[in-house]
């Protein structure tokens, strides 16, 4: 029977000898060496610093922007003022027929009795809003209330936010 031996090599058998070249050798070389040395970064607490400093500020913005002092207060709707009337105008529209067409314009309260605009801007606006459709598109309500809002749109850009609705005060068609 054959007998078997083994040599286990421990950090005291054998550690000091740098001649051998073997395993405890190669490590006392790499632990020498100035590129070997590697500093370890805590990977785990970099990361819990990080999600704990993500965390704490989209708390804090979240808190701001709903709470009562950081959230921008909606601004009030304008209080109605006066209306001008606008007398009514003939337009054409598509295969010859007419719309007679009469504007009421809306003014916020801010504007006083010397502001009151001049209404020929808000006439040429409602005729070109008006002006080329069929009969069937300025009958229609869907159509009717989609180019009243476009028209208000118009005036309260041509006139700077003082006119705040427009009322059809005459709409015939022929």
């Amino acid at each position: 029977m054959p007998i078997e031996q083994r040599v286990v090599s421990g950090s005291k058998i054998g550690g000091g000898n740098k001649i051998g070249g073997g395993a405890s050798a190669s490590r006392e070389a790499e632990a020498e060496s100035p590129k070997a040395t590697k500093v370890k970064k805590p990977k785990k607490k970099l990361l819990i610093i990080g999600l704990a400093t993500v965390l704490a500020v989209g708390g804090g913005g979240g808190y701001f922007f709903l709470s009562k002092g950081g959230a921008p207060e909606a601004e009030p709707a304008p209080e109605k003022g006066a209306v001008i009337t606008i007398e009514p105008v003939s337009l054409n529209l598509a295969e010859g027929h007419y719309l007679r067409l009469g504007l009421g314009l809306q003014l916020t309260k801010e504007v006083t009795s010397e502001e009151v605009p001049d209404t020929a801007e808000a006439l040429d606006l409602a005729i070109a809003q008006f002006s080329g459709h069929t009969v069937a598109e300025v009958t229609d309500p869907a159509t009717r209330d989609a180019l009243k809002a476009q028209l208000l749109a118009a005036l309260g850009t041509a006139y700077d936010g003082k006119v705040m609705d427009v009322y059809l005060t005459n709409y015939v068609t022929q």
